[in-house]
């Protein structure tokens, strides 16, 4: 897949900010920081779609991109800035319980985690939160130009085991400095899409 048109459709806190339900979504969730904004950027092909911030923690809305007029990327808000104020937290996790269980052309979360640090316990509780609602089975692991070629299947490893991955979960290193991983990843996503949220061999 290539994607050759993107859009900001709608930002919001709340359902009713939502643009209709009327085609598949495929959303993203991470950690503060974990470079969210650079990969949504390298996916669509351009340099300012999704701001990129040094200060974490900024993303505190759902944004709705329109991705080929055929499907969304979901932008959600980052989870675990440990400065961030109690009733943000509260906030965050009210935003997520109404977008995750209600919206029905979402078809799969793309979780993010750090390739080079064990996933935290809150990138566990995102993941089971995931699980729970059929969500899950693709982790996305950024930043894997920081680590080496020999690094790699054990950090990956690592990861799996964390968040105690099944063999058909899927896991790909993405580097939004080097533009690796971002097409694996597209496939991913267009497989998802073409075969309505499931992943076909």
């Amino acid at each position: 897949m290539r994607i050759v048109k993107s859009e900001l459709q709608a930002v919001a806190v709340k359902p009713a900010q939502y643009p209709a339900d009327d085609m598949p979504e495929i959303a993203f969730a991470g950690r503060s920081n974990v470079g969210k904004s650079s990969l949504l950027n390298l996916l669509t092909g351009r340099k300012s779609l999704a701001r990129v911030s040094a200060s974490p923690g900024k993303t505190r809305t759902i944004n709705f991109y329109l991705i080929n007029d055929t499907f969304r990327i979901v932008d959600l808000p980052g989870y675990g800035y440990a400065k961030a104020a109690k009733s943000v937290t509260e906030n965050w996790g009210r935003m997520m319980e109404s977008y995750l269980s209600g919206r029905e052309g979402l078809l799969k979360v793309v979780q993010l985690v750090d390739i080079r640090h064990e996933p935290t316990a809150q990138d566990v509780q995102m993941y089971e939160y995931l699980r729970h609602y059929g969500l899950d089975g693709i982790v996305v692991a950024t930043k894997a130009d920081k680590i080496s070629g020999s690094q790699r299947s054990k950090c990956i490893s690592a990861i799996r085991k964390k968040l105690s991955l099944t063999v058909e979960d899927t896991v790909i290193p993405v580097s939004a400095l080097k533009k690796t991983g971002n097409d694996a990843l597209l496939d991913y996503i267009e497989n998802l899409i073409n075969n309505n949220g499931n992943i076909s061999e």
